[in-house]
């Protein structure tokens, strides 16, 4: 059953972002990480948040993959190998964060992250937030190839 807020939140964020690539799916992680934030609120550690979107991305039946390698290369060479905390139906990066504030610095590692990945869609969001959509950020990469 879902909350009316959790809904509203959701109409809310959506709302906005109609045309944007993968809008369907990024709706349903965004559902996700909001009833994982209405039962858990803030406070707590990025840990504990990834264990909970995990278990309610099962829950939704939304494919992913947690702990993604992923590597960036350079050249000739791979330069590094990198763990996304999530990739969603090969098509979205998430990104978990539980600070005081998204920065710069989150941003454009996510960004980076869909370029490795050739990928156009992330999202980065921040459970350290009292209403959880001031602490997501929809990123699109114009860098696919």
């Amino acid at each position: 059953m879902k909350n009316k807020n959790s809904t509203t939140e959701l109409s809310e964020i959506t709302e906005k972002k109609n045309g944007y690539p993968e809008i369907d799916l990024t709706k349903k992680i965004i559902a996700a990480a909001i009833e994982v934030h209405r039962i858990l609120g803030l406070g707590l550690g990025e840990d504990v948040y990834e264990e909970a979107f995990t278990y309610e991305l099962k829950l939704q039946g939304i494919p992913f993959e947690r702990q993604k390698q992923i590597s960036v290369p350079y050249k000739d060479i791979i330069a590094k190998t990198y763990q996304l905390d999530f990739l969603i139906n090969n098509k979205v990066i998430v990104e978990i964060k539980a600070v005081s504030e998204l920065n710069d610095f989150h941003k454009a590692q996510i960004l980076s992250y869909l370029r490795a990945a050739n990928l156009k869609v992330g999202l980065l969001i921040n459970f350290n937030v009292k209403m959880l959509r001031t602490g997501i950020k929809r990123l699109i990469s114009s860098k696919v190839k």
